[in-house]
C-alpha cells in the first residue's frame, strides 16, 4: 500500500508584481493557512517518509511550515521538476520513488497538481491553495501507482473548516 498527500501551496503574494513567479513568497493568508493544515495533518498522526517539493519559493516555504508542525525532522527534497509540471511529468516523479517509502507528501502547483487527481481518481473539484488531497494506491510499488489501483480517501482545505461551521 502506498500512501499519497497531494499538497498544493499555500496562498502567495502578488505584491511586487516584479518579482519573477518562481520568487513569490506565501502572504498573510497562506502564512496562517500553512500552519494550520500541517496541524490538522499531526491531529491525524500522518507523518510522511519523504516530502517532495517544488523549489518555488511558496512550495518551499509551505513545505518547511508544515513539515515543522508534524515534526518531520528529515530534509525535505526539492525537485525542479515539479514546478509548473504537467501530470504526466509528476506521475515520473513518482514512478521513480525508491519503495522503501509508504507516505510521501507531493506539495506543487497547479494546474498540474489538479490533473494528477483527476488522472488518478477522476476527482474534477479545484484544489484551493494549501489543501490536501489524500489518494491510496494498492501496490507496493510506486512504479505501478495508476488509477486502476488508486482511491481518493479524503480532501481537506484551509477553507472547508469555515464551511462546516457556517452551514451548522
Amino acid at each position: 500500500m502506498k500512501t499519497l498527500y497531494i499538497i498544493r501551496h499555500a496562498k502567495s503574494s502578488w505584491k511586487d508584481l516584479d518579482l519573477d513567479d518562481f520568487e513569490r513568497p506565501l502572504n498573510e493568508r497562506g502564512k496562517n493557512d500553512a500552519p494550520q493544515m500541517g496541524k490538522r495533518l499531526k491531529k491525524q498522526g500522518i507523518y510522511p517518509d519523504i516530502i517532495l517539493s517544488s523549489p518555488a519559493k511558496r512550495a518551499k516555504q509551505t513545505a518547511k511550515v508544515i513539515a515543522k508542525e508534524i515534526t518531520y525532522d528529515e530534509k525535505i527534497k526539492y525537485i525542479d521538476d515539479i514546478y509548473e509540471a504537467s501530470p504526466d511529468a509528476l506521475e515520473n516523479i513518482l514512478h521513480s520513488l525508491d519503495d522503501k517509502y509508504e507516505t510521501v507528501f507531493l506539495i506543487g502547483h497547479n494546474p498540474g497538481l489538479n490533473m494528477l487527481v483527476e488522472k488518478y481518481v477522476g476527482f474534477e473539484e479545484n484544489i484551493p491553495t494549501c489543501g490536501i488531497v489524500n489518494i491510496k494506491f494498492d501496490t507496493k510499488e510506486w512504479k505501478k501507482v495508476s488509477r486502476r489501483n488508486a482511491e481518493l480517501l479524503w480532501f481537506d482545505y484551509p477553507k472547508k473548516f469555515d464551511k462546516i461551521i457556517e452551514k451548522g
